[in-house]
C-alpha cells in the first residue's frame, strides 16, 4: 500500500497536545543525557566517586534492559498509559536522588532510577505514536522525537555549565522535573484514549533474563575500567552473560538476521553501534591529533546532531524517498561512508572540512535510517504487538551499542599506552566494518512482516 507523504497536521487540534508532549519528553530525556556529560566530572570530584565515572553513564543503560523488558507485556495488555506515567515518576524520583545524594553510591542509585523510568517511559513513547496517529502520521511522529535531541545539544553544555556555575551541579537535576510534569499533562488527554484491560501476563523468566543482560552490561563496564587484578576474567564472565541471556529477549532468529521484523530489529542495533562507536572517539582525536580544545571538538557533535534531525525530517517528507527499505539503505551508506572518513580526523595534512562532512553525513544517516526503522517496526508488529516489539528494538539497540562500546574501550586502553594511534585506528577501523555489515543486512529488510 503506497502511503500519501503530504504534509500531516501535526500541530492541529487533534494532535498538538500529544505532539507538544512527545517533544517534551523527548527534550528532557536528551537534555539529561548531556547535561549529565557536562557536569560529571564536577559530580565526581565534590562527591569522592571519580572511580566509579563510567558506571553513572552504564548503570543507568544496564537497568534500563530490565524497565524495556518488562513494559512490552504491559503496554500490550494495558496500553502506553500506565507505563508512561510509571517512567515519568520513576525518572522524576530519580532526578531527585541524584539531586540529594550525599554520596556516589546514593548518586548511582539514583541513576539506576532513572534508568529504569526512562525504559518504561522509552516503550511508552514508541506505542503512544502507534496509538494516536495514523499510519501516514508515524515518520513524522518520530521526526519530531528526533526534534527533541537538536536544542539541548545545540544548548545543553552551555546551559548546564551556567547552573553549575550559579546554582551548583544538584539543580542540573534538581530543575528538570517541571518538564517531566509539563509533558505528561500534554499526553494525558492521549493516553487516556489508549487505555486497555487486557490481562498483563508478567513474565518472571523474561524479567530474570533482562537482569542477567543487565548484570553482563555493568561487569563489562567494571572490566573496562582494568582497576582490578581478574578484570580480564569479568569481562569475559559478563560477555558470556550478555551472549546467553539477550537472545531471550528478542524476536526468534534477530541475532541470525532473519528476514522481516528481526532483520529491522538487527539492523538498527548495528548502525547504532557503528555510528556511536566512531562518535565516542572522534572528539578525542580531533583534541589528541589536530589541537582542538574540547569545546571546538564538541561542535562537531552538535553538527551531527542538526544533520541527525535533519535527515530524520528528509525521510518523512521527501516524496522520492518514500521507499523505506530504500531509505533505510541510503541512510546507512552515509552512515557508513561518514564512519570511513572519521580516520582521516588522524591525519592533519586533510582539511579537518572533510571531517566534517564526513560526520555530517553520518548525522545525516542515521537520522533517515533509525527513524524508518521505527516506522517498519510498527509496519510488522499486529495490534497488540507495538509493545513487546518495541520493547525488543529497545533492548537490543541498548545491549548492541553498550556491548561494542565497551569491549572498544577495552581494546583503545589496551593499545593506547603502546600504539596510541593505532588505538585510534582500531576504533574507527571497528566502527566502519560493522556499518558496512548493517549495509550489507539492509537486503534482509524485505520480506513478509515478522511476528515472532
Amino acid at each position: 500500500m503506497t502511503v500519501e507523504l503530504a504534509p500531516a497536521p501535526l500541530l492541529s487540534k487533534t494532535y498538538r497536545a500529544t505532539t507538544a508532549g512527545i517533544f517534551a519528553l523527548a527534550f528532557l530525556f536528551a537534555f539529561e543525557a548531556i547535561a549529565v556529560a557536562t557536569v560529571m566530572p564536577v559530580v565526581g570530584r565534590e562527591l569522592d566517586g571519580l572511580s566509579l565515572y563510567a558506571i553513572a553513564f552504564s548503570a543507568p543503560l544496564a537497568v534500563g534492559v530490565i524497565a524495556t523488558a518488562m513494559a512490552g507485556g504491559w503496554i500490550d495488555a494495558r496500553g502506553p498509559g500506565p507505563a508512561l506515567r510509571t517512567g515519568v515518576g520513576l525518572f522524576v524520583a530519580g532526578l531527585i536522588a541524584a539531586a540529594f545524594a550525599p554520596s556516589m553510591p546514593v548518586f548511582l542509585v539514583g541513576r539506576g532510577v532513572q534508568g529504569f523510568g526512562s525504559g518504561l517511559a522509552g516503550v511508552g513513547l514508541y506505542v503512544l505514536i502507534a496509538k494516536a496517529y495514523p499510519e501516514g502520521m508515524r515518520a513524522r511522529a518520530f521526526t519530531v522525537l528526533t526534534s527533541g535531541w537538536v536544542l539541548p545539544a545545540l544548548a545543553g553544555p552551555a546551559i548546564a555549565g551556567l547552573i553549575n556555575h550559579l546554582a551548583g551541579w544538584r539543580w542540573v537535576f534538581g530543575g528538570a522535573p517541571l518538564f517531566a510534569v509539563v509533558a505528561y499533562l500534554a499526553l494525558a488527554p492521549a493516553l487516556s484514549t489508549t487505555r486497555q484491560e487486557g490481562v498483563w501476563k508478567n513474565d518472571g523468566g523474561r524479567t530474570a533474563w533482562a537482569a542477567i543482560v543487565a548484570a553482563g552490561i555493568l561487569g563489562v563496564g567494571f572490566a573496562g575500567q582494568r582497576s582490578l587484578d581478574w578484570w580480564i576474567v569479568l569481562a569475559v564472565a559478563a560477555v558470556a552473560a550478555v551472549l546467553l541471556a539477550a537472545p531471550r529477549l528478542l524476536p526468534k532468529g534477530t541475532w541470525l538476521f532473519r528476514r522481516g521484523l528481526p532483520a529491522v530489529i538487527s539492523v538498527r542495533g548495528l548502525i547504532g553501534a557503528g555510528f556511536f562507536g566512531a562518535e565516542v572517539y572522534l572528539p578525542l582525536a580531533l583534541v589528541e591529533h589536530r589541537g582542538f580544545t574540547p569545546t571546538e571538538a564538541g561542535l562537531l557533535l552538535t553538527t551531527s546532531a542538526v544533520a541527525w534531525f535533519s535527515g530524520s525530517w528528509l525521510a518523512a517528507n521527501l516524496p522520492f524517498l518514500a521507499g523505506k527499505v530504500m531509505r533505510v539503505r541510503l541512510g546507512t551508506g552515509l552512515v557508513t561512508a561518514g564512519v570511513g572518513l572519521a580516520v582521516l580526523s588522524l591525519d592533519a595534512q586533510v582539511p579537518v572540512a572533510v571531517v566534517v562532512v564526513g560526520w555530517a553525513m553520518a548525522g545525516l544517516g542515521i537520522g533517515m535510517a533509525f527513524s524508518t526503522l521505527s516506522v517498519l517496526l510498527l509496519d510488522h508488529s499486529a495490534d497488540g504487538e507495538e509493545g513487546s516489539n518495541s520493547s525488543a528494538l529497545q533492548i537490543n539497540d541498548a545491549v548492541v551499542q553498550s556491548l561494542y562500546l565497551a569491549l572498544g574501550s577495552i581494546a583503545f586502553a589496551a593499545l593506547l599506552p603502546v600504539a596510541p594511534l593505532w588505538g585510534f585506528i582500531t576504533a574507527f577501523g571497528g566502527s566502519f566494518a560493522i556499518a558496512l555489515l548493517a549495509l550489507l543486512l539492509t537486503r534482509r529488510l524485505a520480506g513478509a512482516p515478522g511476528r515472532g
